[in-house]
């Protein structure tokens, strides 16, 4: 087998691991195939007995190899058996108002509901978190704030928390310090700041499609125009279709994720985000770049942002550990570049400051390094899940599905036959206790309602499957 070059703080089970992953993935191994025995690749690559099992454990876990009692580990997967790959979207290039709160505000009712399989929620479950450590930092920001916590913080937010989030910056090619940072309630609010500092009712915005429902809403109710452009699954939104946007409209600010995109998981090259963000400040025209996922990577190292190659303060970048660490603690941060008094102003309007003991737990839980310790497993379980929904959805589901190849992040994006509509199965699923988004949510257009966003970021579980299992017998019937 390929020995992989050694990468210090590598386990010695994953650098094996990902050995024989990679003859998988390029055809080497195939379906059916045997491995060698456990003994025999101990003796051949001088590893212990336990690493080797380790090795073929993690394996396992991804959904790659099986177990066969008294037989061995056998292939179980490859690339042959991923469902066929989406297309680039084609909206239409005229600016449209379908209003999407109604369904938008059924599937968020129904999270709330008792047993139900929320492949709808774009949130890591509490399963996958490190909940005890998060009530210890609780716990010591109790003890260590004035007056318990009760007191407010400063307007741009915790001091110890915004040097965190400025260290780690250095991660992605950020040259951020504390006093370039605003903490907000969460991504999404940091989102809604950029936005009402950069426009004003009936302005344009330009956006990639499909697009997160929860920026379509708060647009739509700020009196936004909302102009969608093609989007490649695996590369995002091409710079010559900004600059035509840019030509033809007066358009006053782009919004884009450019890291594992909620909802198509598409990951733009460095070179496309340099290039983006050129063209925007040569036309003046501000970038709100949605950063969320970027910590969420599949790969060798994190993505750089649209931010790292800011010279000008135009890009205004927004992220939260909403993703990754603790959604319901609200804690989230903008960098806003030359706009940092206009949102700095808007923070104190609408909410003073941001949360006192939420912002110093995570400040805390930052500083210790157990934030890096986590992100490597839940990468990994992460991972693993992505590749389990992807053979799930290849046996389970009807021929000719097309799905999304994320590198990072939890979210899949599903294209089905024409004749589905997802907000029809979205029903029907949920007489069944499964929760789905229907594709119709992440559009102001009449498209996608034969799509579907389905999240992984839960611990996978025969029940799980048996899940998915059931959502491809309702397609299956629709057709």
């Amino acid at each position: 087998m390929k020995v992989l070059n050694k990468r210090k703080n590598d386990h010695l089970y994953l650098r094996t691991a990902e050995t024989i992953e990679q003859q998988i993935m390029e055809e080497v191994l195939k379906i059916g195939d045997k491995l060698p025995s456990v003994r025999l690749m101990s003796k051949e690559h001088s590893m212990s007995v336990s690493t080797i099992l380790q090795a073929y454990y993690h394996l396992e876990a991804k959904g790659l190899i099986e177990s066969r009692p008294q037989s061995g580990y056998y292939v179980r997967f490859n690339p042959s058996r991923f469902p066929h790959k989406i297309e680039k979207s084609n909206p239409a290039q005229t600016i449209k108002t379908k209003n999407v709160e109604a369904i938008i505000e059924q599937v968020y009712d129904d999270f709330s509901l008792k047993g139900i399989t929320r492949f709808s929620l774009s949130v890591p479950a509490p399963e996958i978190l490190p909940l005890a450590r998060l009530n210890k930092s609780m716990m010591q920001a109790l003890r260590e704030l004035p007056a318990n916590s009760t007191s407010y913080e400063q307007i741009q937010g915790n001091d110890l928390l915004r040097r965190q989030v400025a260290r780690w910056s250095m991660h992605w090619g950020g040259h951020l310090n504390a006093g370039d940072l605003i903490t907000t309630s969460g991504c999404m609010n940091a989102i809604s700041y950029c936005l009402m500092a950069l426009t004003k009712p009936g302005d344009t915005i330009v956006v990639e499609s499909p697009v997160y429902f929860g920026m379509l809403r708060f647009a739509q109710s700020i009196g936004l125009k909302v102009l969608e452009l093609p989007t490649d699954p695996d590369t995002g939104v091409d710079p010559d279709d900004v600059k035509k946007a840019l030509n033809h409209h007066n358009v006053k600010a782009c919004f884009f994720v450019t890291n594992f995109s909620n909802p198509t998981g598409y990951c733009m090259p460095d070179e496309q985000k340099q290039a983006l963000v050129k063209l925007l400040s040569r036309h003046g025209v501000p970038l709100i770049e949605d950063d969320l996922y970027g910590d969420v990577y599949f790969g060798k190292s994190r993505p750089r942002s649209c931010k790292s190659f800011d010279e000008e303060g135009n890009v205004l970048w927004c992220s939260s550990i909403s993703k990754t660490l603790a959604p319901g603690y609200r804690v989230g941060w903008v960098a806003p570049g030359k706009y940092m008094d206009k949102v700095k102003r808007l923070k104190m309007y609408h909410s003073i400051t941001s949360a006192t003991a939420q912002q110093q737990a995570i400040a805390s839980f930052l500083a210790t390094g157990h934030y890096e310790s986590h992100l490597r497993k839940l990468r990994q379980t992460l991972h693993s899940n992505s590749l389990q929904f992807t053979r799930a959805i290849g046996e389970y589901f009807p021929e000719g599905v097309k799905l999304s190849n994320p590198k990072g992040g939890f979210i899949l994006w599903l294209e089905l036959d024409k004749k589905i509509d997802t907000y029809v199965l979205y029903q029907e699923a949920m007489q069944h206790k499964i929760s789905i988004a229907p594709g119709t949510m992440f559009t102001l257009q009449d498209r996608y309602q034969n799509c579907m966003r389905l999240s992984y970021g839960m611990a996978w579980t025969p029940e799980i499957d048996k899940a998915l299992k059931k959502l491809g017998n309702l397609v299956k019937g629709m057709m």
